[in-house]
C-alpha cells in the first residue's frame, strides 16, 4: 500500500519544525503535550518497515505518517543527557532526512541518517530516530532521537 503524493516531498511537513518546538517547548514547561503530525516515511522507508514486518508476522504500519508528542523524547535528551532543544531539532531533522536508511528489527523500528553530523560538541554523529508503532496506529509516533557516536556529551547544567 503506497501512500498519495506525500512521498514526493521531504519527510518533514513544512510547518513541522514549528510543531516539533512547539511540543518541546511545553514539556520544558512542564505541560501537556498532544500528538502533532510532522511528517511522513519516504516510500523506501515505508517499504522496507513494512517488508520487515511482513516477514516477522507482524502487522504492516498502515499509514507512512508520522506523528510526535515529544515528552519522552525531552526527558532523555534534554534533561537526561543536556542537550538544548536546538540540539534535539537538528537530530530530528537527520535522523528524518529523506536519505535516511530504515532500520527495522526485532526490538524497535528506526531511522538513522547516512551523513555524518557534526554535533557542536566534538563529536561527528549519526542521528537515529526511534519509532513506536502501535500507540497511535494506524501512523508511528518518533519517540526519540539518539545521535550515535556522541562520545562526548554536553556540559551538564547545575541542578536548580
Amino acid at each position: 500500500m503506497g501512500c498519495p503524493e506525500t512521498f514526493a516531498k521531504m519527510p518533514l511537513y513544512d510547518n513541522a519544525k514549528y510543531l516539533i518546538r512547539a511540543n518541546l517547548e511545553e514539556c520544558e514547561r512542564g505541560g501537556k503535550v498532544r500528538a502533532v503530525v510532522i511528517g511522513h516515511f519516504t516510500q523506501a522507508q515505508y517499504d522496507a518497515i513494512n517488508a520487515y514486518r511482513a516477514s516477522v508476522d507482524l502487522p504492516r504500519l498502515e499509514s507512512p505518517e508520522i506523528v510526535m508528542l515529544g515528552s519522552h523524547l525531552y526527558r532523555s535528551r534534554v534533561t537526561r543527557d543536556g542537550y538544548t532543544i536546538d540540539d534535539v531539532m537538528l537530530q530530528i531533522e537527520s535522523a528524518l532526512a529523506d536519505t535516511a536508511m530504515a532500520l527495522p528489527t526485532p526490538r524497535m523500528t528506526a531511522t538513522r541518517s547516512t551523513t555524518l553530523r557534526a554535533d557542536g560538541y566534538g563529536n561527528n554523529v549519526l542521528d537515529e530516530a526511534v519509532y513506536e508503532l502501535t500507540q497511535r496506529k494506524p501512523r508511528a509516533e518518533l519517540f526519540s532521537v539518539v545521535p550515535k557516536g556522541d562520545t562526548i556529551k554536553p556540559p551538564q547544567k547545575p541542578a536548580v
